[in-house]
């Protein structure tokens, strides 16, 4: 801990939109947490050039340079302690971690996810829930576990679906959800470890 902040780090595979929302929370004065790390299982990846834009370290670590994934993860699992890490955020995170990962970083990883859990766990969850005709969707905060999509749940937002909306257009109002309980859901988390 620096400044009294607990110290970060963020997984991702893509543009790192839910990434930019963490590090644009965390610089506000009174905020519990830095990000001190974004690391991405894709060197291509547009959230990498994001955060180092923003002044956060970023690296990206390649499946295939391991003997598999638990070594692959040993590695992630490294430079997160590295630098002191104390809770991860799997922010558009396009792996299904192991069991040992996951156990490590217990109660302290948190991931945000495109549906009102525990109604459409996995992918495709816009799709899902316009072609069910549901009238309200969302997004979920919660602690990451072994089971897929399943830990408790740290924050919830609800948006109605609209007549004549489609995967994008319902996707994208979810997505302005997500960046604003995201950083809420990591401040209360950081808040509880650091009282600890």
């Amino acid at each position: 801990m620096v400044n009294g902040k607990v110290r970060v780090g963020i997984l991702i595979s893509g543009r790192g939109s839910n990434m930019a929302a963490l590090i644009e929370a965390s610089r506000a004065e009174n905020y519990p947490a830095e990000i001190a790390l974004v690391v991405s299982n894709k060197a291509d990846a547009a959230g990498l050039e994001r955060a180092r834009a923003a002044g956060v370290e970023a690296i990206a670590l390649s499946v295939k340079a391991f003997a598999g994934r638990d070594a692959f993860e040993a590695a992630i699992d490294a430079e997160l302690r590295k630098r002191g890490v104390k809770i991860v955020c799997l922010a558009g995170y396009l792996r299904i971690l192991g069991r040992a990962f996951v156990e490590r970083w217990r109660g302290r990883m948190i991931n945000i996810h495109p549906s009102l859990l525990p109604a459409y766990k996995g992918l495709h969850t816009h799709e899902r829930a316009l072609a069910d005709g549901v009238t309200e969707h969302g997004c979920t905060v919660h602690l990451v576990t072994p089971e897929l999509d399943d830990g408790e749940i740290l924050a919830q937002a609800r948006v109605p679906v609209l007549p004549g909306d489609d995967a994008e257009t319902l996707g994208e109002r979810v997505l302005a959800e997500e960046h604003r309980i995201f950083p809420q859901a990591l401040a209360k988390l950081a808040r509880s470890l650091a009282a600890k």
